[in-house]
């Protein structure tokens, strides 16, 4: 028999309660500092965004198995969206013009940065409200399970270790931990994207989902 064995994380640095790399630390006891995180995050970006609409952060290397392929092919039919998108990493020089160029056309709702920071990495976990991974493929994956620990709802793919700790959200949030598509498709993306924008709508839902999936 063989069977994988997931990653784990380092809750000394990952852990929102006392992460020192963030505006504002947050527990599931007391949430209100995400909120601060979110407000220094977008205003790292200048971005605007009220409480009713979602932030999505991505932190990657910029490259073909993390999906920038299938999300540059889904950026028009998103940005229509009510969200806010930001996206931190370094990789490929295509991918590096490709967003550049998105967000010269859309830079009241997509934020990039094209580098490496650590803090930056930090406050995305701390201050969006969904996380995007629509990867290719992944033999296990640390962002995401960052993100539970942040009370950050991740949205990905079904491949590989995303597949085996992300489970889809039910209508009111009552069971799941994320939101998951299967298909490696901008349409299969975009719908996925769409459905969490919506599940948002519902802060109720929202707030008990963060605080489940933090312990």
């Amino acid at each position: 028999t063989v069977i994988g064995i997931l990653n784990g994380i380092d809750t000394n640095i990952w852990n929102p309660a006392k992460d020192d790399l963030i505006e504002g630390n947050y527990s599931v006891e007391d949430l209100s500092g995400k909120d601060k995180n979110r407000e220094t995050l977008l205003i790292g970006y200048r971005l605007e965004a009220g409480p009713d609409i979602p932030v999505m952060g991505m932190v990657s290397r910029l490259v073909d198995q993390k999906g920038f392929d299938i999300l540059a092919e889904g950026m028009d039919e998103i940005m229509k969206l009510d969200l806010r998108l930001v996206i931190l990493g370094t990789g490929q020089e295509k991918f590096h013009k490709l967003y550049k160029k998105l967000q010269k056309k859309y830079p009241d709702k997509l934020g990039v940065k094209l580098e490496y920071d650590n803090r930056m990495a930090h406050l995305i976990e701390a201050g969006s409200d969904f996380f995007l991974m629509p990867s290719r493929y992944e033999p296990c994956g640390l962002n995401q399970m960052y993100s539970l620990s942040y009370g950050t709802i991740p949205i990905v793919r079904a491949t590989g270790g995303l597949k085996d700790t992300v489970r889809n959200l039910t209508r009111g949030g009552r069971r799941g931990n994320g939101f998951i598509f299967s298909e490696y498709s901008k349409e299969a993306l975009v719908d996925t994207i769409t459905r969490a924008v919506d599940f948002f709508k519902d802060k109720e839902a929202v707030q008990r989902v963060r605080k489940r999936i933090m312990k």
